[in-house]
């Protein structure tokens, strides 16, 4: 039996690996088409990532507009957060609600919504309006998260650090903080990571005007495939790699997937 559920495991990896590998082969063409298997070996494409002036601008674009994104949803999340965990009032509560509903609607309708928005305010093609509705966006990400290190704060470390004269902000900077730490560059990560490779939200909300890497790639198409797409894709998929191997090296994984600690 554990056999066969080694082979099925296996083969379900087999799946999932098997269009990465296709699209890494595809990124080392030799000849300027998008072959598989390739036909001779080259990282040139990777090359022209980096000295094409369109591309890199992109890809800059795209860098920056998900460190603030993820920088904006973060710090909405952390005091709503800590709020619903201190004083879980109806108030906090209910923007708790708030912050989890843009991940319940289909992308495409909220991104009408700041289309509209946007549009009407003047600020439709703006970095910073891309950045705000970024994070609005993605704001469940980080909430969730954070909630979860609120959660599993064992009271009597802040009831240990008020007896001996801790007032709220030295209890929440030498306690609560660094307990919930992980978990809240956990959300940034999570964030960053999406907004990274987010396309119908910056296209609605900015068209051509900030062309990130997705809206790039989506440009690119319509003057022919090359093997520069494919190692976009590539490089998206080792920035994820390397972001969620330092949540699951830094951070609780487990319970961030839904594992939670036996009780004592």
């Amino acid at each position: 039996m554990r056999a066969l559920a080694g082979i099925f495991m296996g083969l379900i990896g087999l799946v999932l690996a098997a269009p990465l590998a296709v699209v890494a082969g595809i990124s080392l063409n030799q000849r300027k088409m998008m072959l598989f298997p390739p036909q001779g070996l080259s990282f040139q494409w990777y090359g022209e990532l980096f000295r094409d002036e369109g591309w890199r601008n992109a890809m800059l674009n795209s860098l920056s507009l998900a460190l603030c994104a993820a920088l904006f949803a973060t710090s909405i999340a952390l005091p709503i957060a800590y709020a619903v965990w201190r004083w879980n009032s109806r108030f906090a509560r209910a923007l708790h609600a708030m912050g989890s509903t843009p991940f319940i609607l289909p992308p495409v309708i909220t991104a009408l919504g700041f289309l509209v928005f946007w549009t009407m305010s003047g600020f439709y093609g703006s970095f910073g309006a891309v950045v705000i509705s970024h994070g609005i966006f993605l704001v469940t990400l980080p909430l969730i998260t954070v909630s979860l290190g609120f959660a599993g704060i064992d009271p009597a470390y802040t009831e240990a650090a008020a007896t001996l004269g801790a007032d709220d902000r030295t209890v929440f900077r030498t306690v609560v903080l660094p307990m919930v730490l992980p978990y809240v560059v956990s959300g940034f990560v999570f964030a960053f990571v999406i907004s990274l490779n987010e396309y119908i939200i910056s296209y609605m909300v900015a068209g051509f005007t900030v062309e990130t890497l997705p809206i790039k790639v989506f440009n690119s198409i319509r003057y022919g495939y090359t093997p520069v797409m494919a190692a976009v894709s590539v490089v998206f998929i080792l920035v994820a790699l390397v972001a969620f191997g330092l949540v699951g090296r830094f951070g609780d994984l487990p319970r961030l997937l839904g594992a939670w600690a036996p009780k004592d």
